[in-house]
C-alpha cells in the first residue's frame, strides 16, 4: 500500500486524534478481534487486519506517534519506521494478547480426576421391589501404596524433565508472512507433568497407580426400576497428581416375574377364573409379593373386571406408600367338556334363552385403560 493510499491510522481505528493510551488500545483489541484472519473468513479480513495492526504499532509507540502527528505517513517513512509484523510486533503477539500464546510461561498440567466406572448388577423382581443389600467384585485403578502416587523408588524423587524444563510443555515458533506463530504442546516425554522418573517404583513400574480387584457393599433402596443407576462417590479408579477419585455407577437389571408386571409403582396381575366363578362368585386366592391373599369375586364376574388391592404393590422408591396390586380378570370358557358337563350347559342355556346381546360402544380395552388409570 503506497503512501498515498494509506487512510489516517485514527480513522482506521475510528477513535479522535486527542485519544488516549487506553483508548487506542480498547479500539485495537475490538478491531483485531473482529478481523483476525481466523476468525473472519471475509476475502478482505486479512487486508483490514494488516491495517489495523500497522495503525496501532504506531499510535501505541509514543515516539512514533509523535511523528505521525506532526508529519503524517511522510514521517515514518522517512524515519524508517517498522510496518507490520516488524520491528517484534505481529500475528505472535496477537495470538498472545488473544489467545494465552507467547512469552508467558507454559504452566505444569495440575491434579486430574480419575476415571468413573460402570458396573452392572442383576436384582431378581422383588430384591428390586424391597430393596436389599448386595455385594459387587470389581477391578479399578488406586494409587499405589509403596510410592503413594509418585512413580519413583522410595528414597529417590522424580527429577525435572529436560525436554520441557519442568514446565509440562513443549513451545515452538514458527514464521509466516503475517508474523510469529507460537504452538504450545504437552511435552511427549513427560506427558504434562514437568518431571522424569529416573527410578521406576518397583511396585508400579512408574505408573503411579496399580490394578486391584475390590469388593464393595451396595444398598439397593426399595422401589428401583430397571435401568435405575447407583453412583457410588469415590470409588471409581484414583485420581492422578493428587487429583479426586472418579465415581462407580452401578446399572441395575432387574429380571421378569413369573406371574407379575410393573406399571411404575403398581403390579399387575392376570388372574383366570372359571365360568362358574364368574357367574356365581367364588371367594379366591391369589399370590402377592408378600404372600397369599384373599380376593372376594362377585356374581357376575365379567372379563376385564380389575380388582385393586391397596398398598401391595411396589414402596415409592423416595419414601411415603405404596403403590397397588392391580387384578386383570379373564374369565375362562371351556373348551373340552365330557358328557355330564355339556349336558348341564345344554339345561343352563335352554334357561337363558338364544338372545344376542350387541356390545356397547366402548370396547372392552378401553375399559381396561380406565379401571387403571391408562391413558
Amino acid at each position: 500500500m503506497a503512501s498515498a493510499e494509506k487512510r489516517d491510522y485514527y480513522e482506521v481505528l475510528g477513535i479522535s486524534r486527542d485519544a488516549n493510551a487506553d483508548t487506542i488500545r480498547k479500539a485495537y483489541r475490538k478491531l483485531a478481534r473482529k478481523y483476525h484472519p481466523d476468525v473472519n473468513k471475509d476475502p478482505d479480513a486479512e487486508t483490514r487486519f494488516k491495517e489495523i495492526n500497522e495503525a496501532y504499532h504506531v499510535l501505541n509507540d509514543e515516539k512514533q506517534k509523535a511523528i505521525y502527528d506532526r508529519y503524517g505517513h511522510a514521517g515514518l517513512s522517512h524515519n524508517g519506521a517498522a510496518g507490520p509484523g516488524m520491528g517484534g510486533f505481529g500475528f505472535g503477539d496477537i495470538f498472545e494478547e488473544f489467545f494465552g500464546f507467547g512469552s508467558r510461561a507454559a504452566t505444569r498440567q495440575g491434579p486430574r480426576r480419575g476415571g468413573d466406572l460402570r458396573y452392572d448388577l442383576e436384582l431378581d423382581f422383588k430384591e428390586a421391589v424391597f430393596g436389599c443389600e448386595k455385594t459387587v467384585s470389581l477391578t479399578r485403578r488406586e494409587t499405589c501404596s509403596n510410592c503413594h502416587g509418585s512413580g519413583a523408588e522410595p528414597g529417590t524423587s522424580p527429577t525435572r524433565c529436560p525436554q520441557c524444563g519442568g514446565t509440562g510443555q513443549i513451545r515452538s515458533s514458527q514464521q509466516s508472512l503475517f508474523g510469529s506463530f507460537v504452538n504450545v504442546t504437552t511435552c511427549p516425554r513427560c506427558n504434562g507433568r514437568g518431571e522424569v522418573i529416573t527410578t521406576p517404583c518397583s511396585e508400579c513400574h512408574g505408573r503411579q497407580y496399580v490394578e486391584k480387584e475390590r469388593t464393595l457393599s451396595v444398598s439397593v433402596p426399595a422401589g428401583v426400576d430397571d435401568g435405575n443407576r447407583i453412583r457410588l462417590t469415590g470409588e471409581g479408579d484414583a485420581g492422578s497428581s493428587g487429583g479426586p477419585a472418579g465415581n462407580l455407577y452401578v446399572i441395575l437389571h432387574v429380571r421378569p416375574h413369573r406371574y407379575f408386571r410393573r406399571q411404575e409403582d403398581d403390579i399387575q396381575l392376570d388372574l383366570t377364573i372359571n365360568i362358574a366363578q364368574a357367574a356365581l362368585g367364588d371367594e379366591i386366592t391369589l399370590p402377592t409379593l408378600e404372600g397369599e391373599e384373599t380376593l372376594s369375586i362377585p356374581a357376575g364376574t365379567q372379563t376385564g373386571s380389575v380388582f385393586r388391592l391397596r398398598g401391595k404393590g411396589v414402596p415409592h422408591v423416595r419414601g411415603g406408600g405404596r403403590g397397588d396390586q392391580v387384578v386383570l380378570i379373564n374369565v375362562a370358557v371351556p373348551t373340552d367338556l365330557n358328557a355330564e358337563q355339556r349336558e348341564l350347559f345344554t339345561q343352563l342355556g335352554e334357561t337363558l334363552g338364544r338372545e344376542v346381546v350387541p356390545q356397547g360402544e366402548r370396547r372392552l380395552v378401553d375399559r381396561i385403560r380406565d379401571a387403571l388409570g391408562l391413558p
